[in-house]
């Protein structure tokens, strides 16, 4: 007989989470798996001729599978939602709301996405936070909703799916011969 626990009977193991929740949190924020998939592919295809589209957004779809990987892209979206609900304490509300660069807690907690994949999910995400590409851009320049933690987690989703692919592909080209070739 399992044991019950406050958190919804699931013991030490805590609260599994459907991948379409995640899926829903993001869809209802403007972002698709297949909008970061678009960002794997721009980051990996460089070193990978027969990369796909469909490889990139099965990648996304595992790492969003992680439960922290879950957590993490709910409670960024919460607090979010909060900032723009204006129901956060001060002074975060402001710093929310004026999005401040040395605010630092939103690349920190989307980091720990990046973490399971080592240095080149960490490095593709630092360059992904200055890049701001695809649909990170979009949210980042969105000016009528918060998305101070949603921009940087996308950014970690989609260097861990990035460093996922590159990491199982045997078969990539070197990063110095992709920088040679352009």
């Amino acid at each position: 007989m399992q044991e019950t626990s406050p958190n919804g009977g699931q013991g030490r193991e805590g609260m599994a989470m459907p991948t379409d929740i995640a899926e829903q949190w993001l869809n209802r924020r403007g972002v698709t798996l297949d909008s970061i998939a678009d960002i794997v592919y721009q980051l990996q295809a460089p070193y990978n001729a027969s990369l796909t589209l469909e490889a990139c957004l099965e990648s996304v779809r595992t790492v969003i599978r992680k439960r922290e990987v879950q957590y993490t892209l709910i409670t960024g979206i919460a607090l979010d939602e909060l900032a723009e609900q204006k129901r956060l304490p001060e002074p975060l509300q402001a710093i929310m709301e004026a999005d401040e660069s040395l605010y630092g807690v939103d690349e920190t907690l989307a980091m720990g996405i990046t973490n399971v994949y080592g240095m080149i999910g960490l490095t593709s995400f630092g360059y992904l936070d200055k890049a701001k590409i695809g649909v990170i851009r979009e949210l980042n320049d969105n000016r009528e909703q918060v998305h101070v933690f949603l921009d940087d987690i996308i950014a970690g989703l989609a260097a861990a799916a990035s460093a996922r692919i590159a990491h199982r592909n045997r078969d990539a080209r070197s990063y110095d011969a992709a920088d040679d070739a352009s």
